[in-house]
């Protein structure tokens, strides 16, 4: 079995090509705001519905007009930017027909536009552009040059599009990758059932917890100081934008150890375990806010913000996106079920009531007396709801 997966790489450009990466990721800024403006406008004056194949058709005239400008870069990574603004207009529709909250897209700003795609590679990219060399690996980029990449594993599977993101200082290239192969376990005779939690990051079914580390709280001292810097400088000194990079560093180096975190405690699961059920969680709507409205104000405010700040810290989406590419990846069988009432049900007699959830971590069942941690016994629910669904669509 192949699956498509991506390869991120740390690049290290030198000065000269830094200032190019910043330029090209400007100018497709502008080429982006300039598209969405184009849309707004003709749809504004003359109700006229402007799409991707009528900008895309209009590039090789604004690329002519801007020849040491727009006519640097790739016209294949123009046209993504372009197809990049179309999928946010095709998402905005889609939630207008289903009711949701339509977030119309929206400029963006000087450090909201990270990324630039070339979607083939070979055309106005080339990955390993010099593959002659002995030690080192370098992706070439038109309008840039070659750049070196500090490749830390081997590239598997075949390069299909190369994408360019800048993290705060660094810069990393993104290799989207098909028929990279699968590399399957063998059979560990086992199956258990998860519960995501705050306490511990994971609880699984036979009893185990995998810690949760907390890495934002951890670091709360450090940002504070950081942010109490930054609320003290003057907006568009150089001061103010080196504390801006500071507290960035903090937060993306929360963001690497979650990551690390995540990965380790799933590549754990999938290697002890041939079938893993999870709950669907609406992470969403579990971390949205109680502050209410003026006329119609929340309750417990402090303490919702508080669980929101445990949830988010965790990583449940992270983790739960990892651990079903690793699943994938080892062939094991990964099942979401519905986390309604799987908390509040007792593992041994099927009563569900909310005083069998005696505090967070403890269960005590007023029908029958079990007792349990609660964390083991909702996942043991989540374990058999998990057993039930596979059976009924082996028997459909």
């Amino acid at each position: 079995m192949a699956v498509r997966r991506s390869f991120k790489f740390l690049m290290r450009p030198t000065r000269h090509q830094e200032i190019a990466l910043a330029a090209c990721l400007e100018d497709h800024r502008q080429l982006y705001n300039a598209a969405l403006e184009h849309r707004r406008t003709a749809y504004r004056k003359a109700c006229v519905t402007i799409r991707y194949g009528d900008q895309s058709g209009e590039l090789k005239h604004i690329r002519a007009d801007d020849p040491g400008g727009q006519a640097r870069w790739s016209f294949s990574s123009q046209q993504a930017t372009l197809r990049r603004l179309d999928k946010a207009f095709r998402a905005f529709f889609d939630r207008v027909k289903q009711g949701r909250t339509p977030g119309f897209p929206r400029f963006k700003g000087k450090g909201w536009f990270d990324t630039a795609e070339w979607p083939k590679d070979g055309d106005g990219c080339r990955w390993d552009s010099q593959p002659g060399h002995p030690t080192v690996t370098f992706v070439r980029l038109q309008g840039i040059g070659h750049v070196r990449v500090h490749q830390h594993r081997r590239v598997l599977g075949t390069v299909k599009t190369i994408s360019v993101k800048r993290e705060g200082s660094r810069w990393y290239v993104v290799l989207s990758c098909d028929d990279v192969p699968a590399r399957t376990l063998p059979a560990a005779a086992a199956v258990a059932g998860i519960d995501m939690g705050v306490a511990s990051l994971v609880t699984t079914s036979d009893g185990e917890h995998l810690d949760n580390p907390r890495h934002l709280a951890a670091s709360a001292d450090r940002l504070a100081v950081a942010q109490r810097d930054l609320s003290r400088k003057k907006r568009g000194s150089k001061r103010r934008r080196k504390a801006v990079a500071r507290v960035a560093a903090l937060h993306a180096k929360v963001r690497r150890q979650r990551l690390d975190g995540a990965h380790k405690a799933a590549l754990a699961l999938v290697g002890a375990y041939d079938l893993i059920v999870h709950e669907d969680l609406r992470i969403a709507n579990m971390t949205r806010s109680a502050s209410g409205t003026i006329e119609r104000p929340g309750c417990n405010v402090a303490r919702k913000a508080g669980l929101n700040r445990s949830i988010l810290d965790a990583g449940w989406g992270v983790f739960l996106t990892i651990l079903s590419h690793k699943a994938e990846s080892a062939g094991r069988e990964l099942i979401a079920v519905d986390p309604r009432n799987t908390s509040r049900t007792c593992a041994r007699c099927g009563h569900c009531a909310k005083e069998n959830r005696t505090t967070q971590a403890e269960f005590a069942c007023s029908a029958c007396g079990h007792t349990a941690h609660a964390d083991v016994n909702a996942a043991i629910n989540i374990l058999r709801a998990g057993l039930a669904l596979r059976e009924a669509a082996e028997a459909a």
